[in-house]
């Protein structure tokens, strides 16, 4: 006798169909696992009869084989450890073709029994509704990611037990019906807002652009300009996410395991540390898992003193700044993830911070600072659309009292809201900002006034702008023109562009 138990697992961003085949035989008992398994697979042997008996079934003492297939797909995690103790359950009669037909199971099983949430629950939905199946059995504690997913029919067990009699008719597990996928209330902001910010008029104008537009942007400045404090305040000015936003970044953040029984309501602020690797930030490793770029999917990466990371690291970034995605090759997979994120980074002028601060003296040497600004190279530059050098505060103006009307922060998000609702009407659909346009749809879609085409003509040459800054500043300039209400990008919005392509 043949059973056969579908399941799925996580592959990249999408999945991958596993089928469970198992038979049993005479023979001294013995208990195989056969189809590019992983350690973690092979392990599943004892977890799964350890699970089958403590759940008061019987382990069949027979030589039995289970066989994942497709045989040449690596596999890899504990998914498949509830269909292949569905398979024995199977093979040894406690359970009929009948009780599981047309269904997809998968869930990691533990020594009593019980059934663990796995990451990639998503992917894992995804690709069953779209091979066809009818019901789909996932650990309980995966059922919120699971919701996100419409169309199929979603039960969520927690014990092996609970499942066998849930496919004999005797027990109603909770489904997916039962969670609401409503957007939460919204939260009370915390961290740090622009009304916290003292001073930097010009560093809050630009943080206001470049959110608005989805534009990458660098502010550079002495220590303790606040330059930290403007990128934190920037967090609080994110629009929140749309369904569609929502199921991709919580499916990331499934797939990297941060999350798994939780939907990601709230845009991504990503921070790594400078000391971070390649991998870490762009992803990579054995199984190509999602680096910080991808964990940053429509939210903000946040790089704190940009020189001070690798110049192998700044340098992988150059194409998924571009391509608003990130393409992973290793010998076993290749896997393409998203990475439409926008980058906020921050940099001091030279190595000690001071060069051309009026009360420190710079103590470094022509060569120190040459060699510490050459870490951003030119081609990395001209992907950043903005960018911004902020002074130092005077300490005197620190602690005076802030006005008791001042609600700068709601202002400037209501701001940000109305732009980006001119940028969907004029692009028809959610998620494309003025700086995702290309070349040829700016061409089409933006409308310049002669006096701005004249000033743009005439500053392109005396700037000696590429081709990619020059479009990058008419983009600046239309998110400029949108918070101004205007369809029609004049002079003055494109000067106030041209001011930030500045190095």
């Amino acid at each position: 006798m043949i059973a056969k138990i579908y399941s799925a697992i996580p592959y990249g961003f999408g999945g991958k169909l596993v089928e469970v085949e198992g038979d049993m035989n005479r023979g001294l008992p013995t208990f195989n696992i056969v189809g590019m398994a992983n350690k973690t697979i092979n392990e599943a042997k004892e977890r799964v009869r350890s699970a089958i008996v403590n759940s008061q079934f019987s382990f069949p003492d027979k030589k039995v084989t289970i066989s994942l297939a497709p045989a040449e797909l690596q596999k890899d995690g504990a998914y498949l450890d509830l269909p292949i103790a569905l398979s024995i359950l199977l093979l040894s009669g406690q359970l009929i073709k009948a009780d599981v037909a047309g269904k997809v199971f998968v869930g990691e099983l533990s020594l009593d029994g019980k059934i663990k949430p796995v990451k990639g629950i998503i992917n894992v939905v995804e690709k069953a509704k779209k091979s066809g199946c009818t019901e789909i059995y996932v650990p309980v504690k995966n059922l919120p990611q699971a919701s996100l997913v419409s169309g199929v029919a979603i039960y969520g067990v927690d014990t092996l037990q609970n499942l066998f009699l849930a496919l004999k008719g005797q027990y109603t597990p909770p489904t997916t019906d039962k969670i609401s996928n409503q957007t939460q209330a919204k939260q009370h902001v915390t961290g740090e807002i622009l009304d916290h910010i003292r001073g930097q008029a010009m560093a809050k104008r630009a943080i206001e652009i470049a959110i608005a537009g989805h534009h990458n942007i660098l502010i550079s400045g002495p220590p303790g300009a606040g330059k930290t404090l403007l990128a934190k305040a920037a967090a609080n000015l994110l629009p929140d996410l749309t369904p569609e936003e929502k199921i991709d970044i919580t499916k990331i953040y499934s797939i990297a395991g941060l999350s798994k029984d939780e939907i990601i309501e709230a845009r991504p602020f990503r921070s790594p540390h400078h000391t971070a690797s390649s991998t870490s930030i762009i992803g990579g490793g054995a199984m190509a898992s999602p680096g910080e770029i991808s964990l940053a999917h429509k939210g903000v990466l946040f790089l704190d003193e940009i020189p001070e990371f690798q110049r192998s690291v700044l340098e992988a970034m150059r194409q998924p700044l571009e391509d608003k995605e990130i393409s992973i090759s290793r010998a076993n997979r290749k896997t393409t993830y998203p990475a439409d994120f926008m980058l906020i980074a921050t940099m001091n002028p030279c190595p000690c911070g001071y060069l051309g601060d009026p009360t420190h003296e710079c103590k470094c040497t022509e060569t120190q600072i040459q060699n510490y600004q050459k870490k951003l190279s030119g081609p990395l530059f001209d992907r950043i659309d903005m960018n911004i050098n902020v002074e130092k505060v005077e300490n005197t103006d620190l602690l005076k009292p802030l006005p008791d009307n001042t609600d700068e922060h709601n202002v400037v998000k209501n701001n940000i809201t109305e732009a980006m609702v001119r940028q969907k009407a004029r692009y028809g659909k959610d998620g494309v900002y003025n700086s995702s346009l290309s070349s040829f749809e700016v061409s089409k879609l933006l409308r310049m006034d002669s006096v701005a085409e004249k000033l743009l003509a005439e500053a392109s040459e005396r700037l000696d702008l590429s081709a990619r800054s020059y479009f990058k500043t008419i983009k600046v300039a239309q998110t400029i023109a949108d918070l101004d209400k205007s369809d029609v990008i004049s002079s003055k919005h494109l000067a106030e562009a041209l001011n930030y392509r500045k190095r």
